[in-house]
């Protein structure tokens, strides 16, 4: 009988211990600021340069990323993605590799939908939205200098974005997350060819993979 007692008192102060334990979730309300590593991955295509010199190559870059998510509701958020600034070496084959560095911020907001209820330590989420890239500091290096490359200039770009991802809750505060989004980029690139204006539309379209660690306000 004591036997009993004993497991039916241990059992109900474990059952007791779970209900008063923070749940671990997202709920409506929640505000979650991630921060980790961010890579762009350019998918380049372009026109073919000034007619006769072939397609653009723009290389990977890896920055600081931030994003910050509102949970509208336990399965909506509204997400703020951002970085510091990244930076690109843009080449060309035929003229020898690398004849240019490019800078640009990407801020991109989008509205997710997460799988699951608001007790899952595991949430899965889908994303969609719009991509804003800012180009600045754009500028021929010495080698695109030497081959009569002036006046680099890039046109800001406004397109459409698409996520996944997860968050794995490890406790009520503290997540991990891993997310990959393509982001619709393209762009006007003019500069000039000894003296002559050229122009080639490019497109970037670039993955943009992150990890992360995140914090529940």
């Amino acid at each position: 009988m004591n036997k009993k007692i004993l497991s039916g008192l241990i059992t109900a102060s474990l059952l007791s211990a779970t209900l008063a334990a923070p749940a671990i979730a997202h709920q409506q309300g929640d505000i979650i600021v991630r921060a980790g590593a961010i890579m762009v991955a350019p998918n380049e295509s372009s026109e073919n340069v000034g007619g006769a010199f072939g397609e653009f190559t723009v290389s990977d870059n890896t920055q600081l990323g931030l994003n910050f998510t509102y949970m509208a509701t336990d399965n909506i958020g509204i997400e703020l993605v951002a970085a510091t600034p990244f930076s690109h070496d843009v080449g060309l084959d035929s003229l020898g590799g690398d004849i240019a560095e490019v800078h640009h911020l990407p801020p991109t907001l989008l509205a997710q939908y997460y799988f699951g209820n608001s007790g899952s330590k595991f949430r899965p989420y889908v994303g969609a939205g719009l991509n804003y890239t800012v180009f600045y500091d754009t500028k021929f290096n010495e080698n695109g200098a030497s081959k009569g490359l002036t006046d680099l200039d890039l046109s800001n770009s406004l397109g459409f974005a698409a996520q996944v991802g997860m968050d794995y809750k490890i406790n009520e505060k503290w997540l991990v997350n891993a997310s990959v989004m393509y982001a619709d980029i393209s762009t006007d690139v003019t500069f000039k060819l000894n003296g002559a204006d050229v122009k080639a539309k490019t497109d970037i379209d670039p993955l943009v993979y992150m990890v992360s660690v995140g914090y529940v306000f």
